[in-house]
């Protein structure tokens, strides 16, 4: 650890800056909670592991078997408290096709509601139709922003979906395909700590 290692720490510790830092990862409660916990997963036998996880790693598989995280992905502490509101998502309805250039809008609004400086990481999360053939997780994360706000201040982000944010790969012909139906979204702190939810239809081209 370098001295300033210790400077960036020792300005956390005692409140000189917020500790705005999230989770890239789940940490599970147990061990058996984890999508990959059994031998032929990790490490493997006879030198060959299976991945049976398929999309489902990581907040997708805890999220899809409901199953309650020690830390959620994207948590964080914070000195200070913040608020979403007024979600807007437009259009209602989108067309997408292979070279569809059309997207979709999602904006809300974040307040620091605390009486110190802080930053809150506002987090855009995206559940898509599935079915047998293409499974889909409950929700995955489609974007992020970071906003710096003095207490009581308020900040304005947005995020745009396109068709490639809402496609997947069609392994029959190699090619990227949206699944047409409806769209959940949700803006919040973390993959469990959702503020707002809405919707829209999409329909392919």
């Amino acid at each position: 650890m370098t001295p300033e290692d210790s400077n960036a720490v020792a300005a956390a510790l005692f409140g000189d800056v917020d500790p705005s830092g999230r989770l890239p990862i789940t940490v599970p409660k147990r061990v058996e909670d984890a999508p990959s916990h059994s031998p032929e997963q990790w490490p493997g036998v006879d030198l060959q592991a299976h991945y049976s996880e398929g999309i489902f790693v990581g907040y997708r598989y805890y999220d899809a078997q409901n199953i309650e995280p020690l830390f959620p992905f994207g948590f964080g502490l914070s000195y200070t408290t913040f608020s979403f509101d007024h979600l807007v998502v437009s259009p209602k309805h989108a067309q997408f096709g292979a070279a569809s250039r059309e997207t979709v809008t999602i904006s809300c609004d974040v307040t620091n509601t605390g009486k110190v400086a802080g930053a809150e990481v506002a987090q855009l999360y995206v559940g898509s139709p599935g079915t047998a053939v293409v499974p889909e997780p409950p929700q995955q994360l489609k974007g992020f922003k970071k906003v710096a706000l003095a207490p009581g201040q308020t900040s304005h982000v947005r995020f745009a979906l396109d068709a490639r944010a809402l496609s997947y790969w069609d392994v029959s012909t190699h090619s990227w395909k949206v699944l047409p139906g409806r769209i959940r979204v949700g803006v919040g702190s973390s993959s469990r700590d959702i503020h707002l939810r809405g919707q829209f239809e999409v329909s392919a081209r």
